[in-house]
């Protein structure tokens, strides 16, 4: 387990999960706007110098999100996203996985499934994500693309979103 001031990183590679857990100095209903509305998703979602592109959100049980990672020089990984279960402001679960521009799955990478928990700590929130992997071999190539420091890095943007903003 990895931990600094803000972040917690539990790679649980036996059992196929990854666990980050972060805090922002932000209320709940701020920290789940950012999450969930694609105005905002767009605007810390990618890790620098990568931005977030978003073709189509429909945040609702059963719904989709449709983005693009656009890289420097314009290059687009598309990826879809399913959501199952919604609880407004507290949590909400969803497969992501690779896809071409119109949404449809391709298999040349491995997905994850995603548990959002949203709670207040006083003086702020905390997001605890839980990732589940179909099998270790699936969990070990994301981290090989550097899903760990670009999605951290993407959670930092976040930060800075939060910070100059009044969502």
């Amino acid at each position: 387990m990895e931990k600094t001031s803000n972040v917690t990183v539990n790679k649980d590679v036996n059992n196929k999960k990854i666990t980050v857990v972060r805090e922002f100095d932000a209320p709940v209903e701020a920290v789940w706007k950012a999450w969930t509305q694609k105005e905002l998703l767009d605007q810390w979602w990618a890790p620098k110098p990568y931005k977030a592109k978003t073709r189509m959100l429909d945040f609702r049980e059963g719904g989709q999100w449709i983005y693009a990672m656009v890289g420097p020089d314009g290059d687009e990984s598309w990826v879809c996203v399913d959501f199952f279960k919604i609880d407004v402001n507290k949590s909400f679960t969803a497969e992501d996985y690779f896809c071409n521009e119109k949404g449809e799955r391709t298999n040349d990478l491995p997905g994850m499934f995603w548990n959002n928990v949203f709670t207040s700590t006083g003086s702020g929130s905390k997001v605890s994500v839980k990732l589940t992997f179909r099998s270790a071999e699936d969990l070990n190539k994301i981290l090989e693309l550097g899903f760990e420091e670009g999605y951290l890095s993407a959670l930092g943007n976040l930060d800075d979103l939060l910070a100059g903003s009044k969502i």
